[in-house]
C-alpha cells in the first residue's frame, strides 16, 4: 500500500482498492478490534492508511492463508509485526513476480 497519497478514504474507495465488497469491509470492521475508521456526523467511515494495511493485512490472512475469522484475530493479537511483515514480503513477491512476467513477455514478443 505504497501508494496511498490520501489522508482519509471512503468506504467505496477502500473497496476499490483493495477489490473488496464494501460489505465484507463493513463485517470486518465488527468481527476485528483493528479495524476502527472515523466516523464523521452522519456517520461515513473514513479510513486512514494505517486502517487500510490492516484491511490488507486480515485480506491476507482470510482470503489468501484461508483462515477462519477467529484464527485470523488471534493471529493478529500474537503476533501482528510478523504477520505485517509476511503480508508485505508476499505482497512485494508477487510485485515483483507481475514485473518479470511482462518482462518475460516482452522478450517473448521481441522474437516473433
Amino acid at each position: 500500500m505504497d501508494s496511498l497519497d490520501k489522508k482519509y478514504y471512503k468506504i467505496s474507495e477502500v473497496a476499490t482498492l483493495l477489490n473488496i465488497p464494501a460489505s465484507t469491509l463493513r463485517f470486518w470492521e465488527k468481527s476485528f478490534t483493528v479495524i476502527k475508521p472515523k466516523r464523521n456526523n452522519h456517520g461515513t467511515r473514513f479510513y486512514t492508511p494505517a486502517d487500510i494495511d490492516k484491511i490488507a493485512m486480515i485480506h491476507y490472512l482470510v482470503k489468501e492463508r484461508g483462515l477462519k475469522l477467529d484464527a485470523a484475530q488471534e493471529q493478529i493479537r500474537a503476533n501482528p509485526q510478523g504477520i505485517e511483515l509476511r503480508h508485505r514480503t508476499v505482497a512485494r513477491l508477487k510485485q515483483m513476480r507481475a514485473t518479470l512476467q511482462g518482462l518475460l513477455d516482452a522478450l517473448h514478443s521481441l522474437r516473433r
